[in-house]
């Protein structure tokens, strides 16, 4: 199923996120800002999270939910979009990127200082649509997993050249960088329309699983991927010298290891990266990059079979294996 079709049963509320969004960054009354934010909403995002908001609000059967309460539904998955949206601006000063979903990036285009401050001004915004709210479990949620995104953005540059960096230390990397906004999507979904506890761990447990497989094939495609279809240059975490889950496998996996570990010592060089690319395209590295892939979607499946079935857990199911077939 394509992520069109997932998102089939939430169409209408996703054209509201979008309203929010536009409504959102297009109440500056200062042109600059005005002239970013449009190229801000231009992006051809995927908005997985804010879709996986709308989907948990909804994924207890006949739970009934008042205008007031649905339309703090769509200000929750609009902020969730900002704050994601903010990361993306941040990361790409950190990697100095020049481009991100077929686009030159806000650093490449305006310079590191818009860009910094284009990113905070996206929390700021987004912050104010939580508030908007007034839920202080949907703000204490959201507000956790940010904290816990950031630390895990700074804990990643600050592993940067380490060579002895383990699999358990990658893992809680990237339940921080990542999955953490995907569980506290699932998670401020179910809140905000006060579903019960066992459904909030249900769904929390979704969204986690799902954002470590989900960065996980983005580390891989980030090796492994073409420039045409993933919408920006591949080989940016090598470049960077960030160990990810796939060379880890490809270092452990490797009867030359000692090659291996020459090659990405030599970080700032394209035929390093090359030969890393190949090897581990050749290599159980490889395959057992998928499974883990793949144990990782399974349990974001497990996570929700206890849920009553509906369309929207279907489109969860969607969204999992769609990322499972990335691959």
């Amino acid at each position: 199923m394509e992520l069109i079709q997932a998102f089939g049963p939430i169409e209408k509320e996703f054209k509201k996120v979008e309203d929010v969004l536009c409504a959102s960054l297009g109440s500056s009354k200062n042109k600059s800002i005005l002239k970013v934010n449009r190229f801000l909403l231009e992006s051809e995002g995927k908005k997985l999270r804010p879709a996986m908001v709308i989907l948990s609000a909804k994924a207890e059967p006949g739970k009934q939910v008042n205008q007031l309460t649905s339309k703090q539904v769509i200000k929750v998955a609009a902020a969730i979009e900002l704050i994601h949206r903010a990361s993306l601006i941040h990361d790409d000063v950190i990697d100095h990127a020049e481009l991100r979903h077929h686009q030159p990036t806000i650093n490449y285009r305006w310079g590191q200082d818009v860009a910094i401050a284009a990113g905070d001004y996206l929390y700021a915004e987004a912050f104010r649509l939580i508030g908007e709210c007034g839920n202080s479990d949907v703000l204490g949620c959201i507000s956790t997993a940010t904290k816990l995104m950031c630390e895990g953005e700074l804990q990643q540059v600050c592993e940067r050249d380490n060579f002895y960096l383990l699999k358990r230390q990658y893992l809680m990397v990237i339940k921080k960088k990542t999955a953490s906004l995907f569980a506290a999507s699932c998670q401020a979904g179910a809140i905000s329309v006060d579903s019960n506890r066992i459904i909030h761990k249900a769904l929390k447990g979704y969204g986690l699983n799902f954002g470590i497989a989900f960065q996980i094939v983005d580390d891989c495609l980030d090796l492994i991927g073409k420039r045409e279809d993933m919408g920006k240059s591949p080989g940016v975490d090598f470049k960077m010298g960030e160990l990810t889950l796939p060379v880890l496998n490809l270092v452990s996996r490797s009867r030359d290891k000692t090659r291996v570990m020459s090659l990405i010592r030599q970080a700032d060089k394209q035929a390093a990266f090359k030969e890393i690319r190949q090897r581990f395209i050749d290599s159980e590295a490889f395959i057992k990059t998928k499974e883990d892939v793949k144990c990782y979607i399974q349990r974001a499946r497990r996570s929700i079979n206890t849920l009553s079935e509906s369309c929207f857990k279907e489109s969860l199911f969607a969204i999992a294996d769609y990322i499972a077939e990335k691959l």
